[in-house]
């Protein structure tokens, strides 16, 4: 199958690339850089700059759109908000559009567990999306890929996770304060973390791209969802530290203002569609996550 990845620079464009590319399949990879990925060729597009070409999708059966601005660095100004919101909605729309009538029959876009809200319950994909800011960028990101079904194309949406792998952005973070034994739970550690290994995420999409039945919304989450201060201990098993010191939350919210609700906050998403699908996790409990990613035995 040829299948093209817009953000293929990122962090799971990059181990989706690699992973497609060692399944036989032929990649395209999308970015504002036109790089090349792996052996794949690279196609540059700024999405502010206007719509995909459609040349850039000839041949091609299946888009996978992972593009997005970080939501975790620096605090939310309006800019700020602005830039998470239409690296997502505005790219996602101009992708659709280049998709158009005739185009691949098959789009799977991100989006991710913030389209919930916080809380404890177990939410599935049936739940309504929060009145928030991650909630309603979330649900208009979402509209945004579904208006492709409109020209008969298969749309599935990747509510993603808290991603578990060595380069994401948590770990780079947390690790250096954890290896030093100054790591803990954050603002009470009570806040449940819907978490996934990357290579799940990578694998739900393959399994997506190949399981024609498999439409709409997908909570990309282990099945067995922590409160933070579970892995906060699990983290500091797997690397042999001790998890006694925790950070305030009035601390967090000093430093980075709404944003602090990424760590603050959180839901208890499960997998149900996938599932029912019988996608079989590779990873579903955090201590065995953490240990493939971090090289610890």
């Amino acid at each position: 199958m040829k299948v093209a990845i817009v953000g293929a620079t990122g962090m799971i464009g990059r181990r989706l690339t690699t992973a497609l590319l060692a399944d036989g399949h032929e990649v395209v990879a999308i970015s504002r850089r036109g790089v090349t990925v792996a052996d794949a060729p690279g196609i540059g597009w700024d999405p502010q700059a206007g719509p995909l070409s459609r040349d850039a999708l000839d041949g091609v059966e299946a888009v996978v759109n992972l593009a997005g601005a970080s939501i975790g660095s620096g605090r939310w100004t309006d800019a700020r908000k602005q830039e998470i919101a239409d690296s997502r909605i505005v790219t996602t729309r101009r992708l659709v559009e280049a998709i158009g009538a005739d185009g691949p029959r098959t789009l799977i876009n991100a989006s991710a567990v913030g389209y919930y809200g916080n809380g404890d319950q177990p939410v599935d994909e049936s739940a309504a999306a929060a009145d928030d800011f991650l909630g309603t960028t979330c649900a208009a990101w979402e509209a945004a890929a579904l208006a492709a079904e409109a020209n008969g194309v298969r749309v599935v949406v990747l509510r993603n996770g808290v991603v578990i792998a060595r380069e994401s952005e948590l770990l780079r973070r947390q690790l250096p304060a954890f290896k030093l034994g100054l790591g803990g739970p954050v603002g009470g550690g009570d806040q449940w973390w819907s978490w996934v290994h990357i290579d799940d995420v990578t694998g739900l999409i393959a399994f997506a791209l190949t399981h024609t039945s498999l439409r709409g919304p997908v909570n990309v989450v282990a099945p067995h969802a922590v409160r933070q201060k579970d892995f906060a201990h699990a983290l500091g098993r797997v690397i042999g530290r001790p998890t006694v010191l925790p950070t305030p939350g009035f601390a967090l919210k000093l430093a980075m203002g709404e944003s602090a609700i990424i760590a603050l906050g959180g839901q208890h998403a499960v997998p149900e569609v996938a599932s029912a699908a019988g996608y079989a996790f590779a990873y579903p409990y955090i201590d065995g996550a953490l240990r493939a990613e971090l090289g610890h035995p």
